[in-house]
């Protein structure tokens, strides 16, 4: 767990570095993740080189910092969801909604989730992440099977990754330049379909 600065110079450490996070942020939001250099957060930020490594790291580390924002942003969401009362299979739903309005809403933060960079220490973080995520949609479904609402055959951990999978493919159609890009309301229509064709299917009405 991270400390709250406490004296002047610790306080100044902290807005640089959220300075400089906040700098890599919209570089990634505005130009996507190829176009994350130290140069240019640099002159994003206004600070030197040296600073950049001091306060946060290497571009690994920066790439980090965005991608836990961005899992920060999709907790919100996701929490949200599964916190909604209702049954098991109604908390799977939820957080389909909840998962699809994030892609649509945070377009650039899902992206560096769903398609991480190619940097060993990102993909570590961004997987150790989305299986934080995963296992609540795993905890959910092994809830439905115990209460009868899916079949008892089902494994949760194996269609929890399933769904992530499928759904994380299904949203990538809204980046594609071709005649099969998607858009939103084919999106979501996609979505009904991939839950159409889950072990949820009987026992939830089509996602709006």
């Amino acid at each position: 767990m991270s400390t709250v600065p406490t004296t002047r110079t610790e306080r100044r450490k902290a807005a640089t570095r959220r300075a400089i996070i906040d700098a890599a942020e919209q570089i990634v939001i505005e130009r996507g993740a190829d176009a994350l250099t130290l140069e240019a957060v640099s002159e994003r930020a206004d600070v030197a080189l040296q600073t950049i490594y001091n306060r946060v790291g290497t571009r690994s580390a920066l790439l980090v910092a965005v991608a836990e924002r961005a899992q920060e942003d999709n907790r919100e969401y996701m929490d949200a969801a599964y916190a909604t009362p209702g049954s098991p299979v109604e908390r799977v739903m939820n957080a389909a909604r909840a998962y699809l309005r994030f892609a649509v809403e945070r377009p650039h933060q899902f992206r560096i989730l769903a398609d991480p960079p190619n940097e060993p220490e990102a993909l570590q973080r961004i997987a150790e992440l989305t299986i934080e995520q995963n296992a609540k949609l795993e905890a959910a479904l092994r809830d439905a099977a115990a209460e009868g609402l899916i079949p008892a055959t089902v494994d949760p951990a194996l269609t929890a990754k399933a769904l992530w999978a499928a759904a994380n493919g299904i949203l990538a159609l809204g980046w594609r330049a071709d005649e099969l890009r998607a858009d939103p309301e084919e999106i979501a229509a996609l979505f009904g379909a991939l839950l159409n064709l889950s072990p949820v299917a009987n026992a939830i009405p089509p996602i709006a």
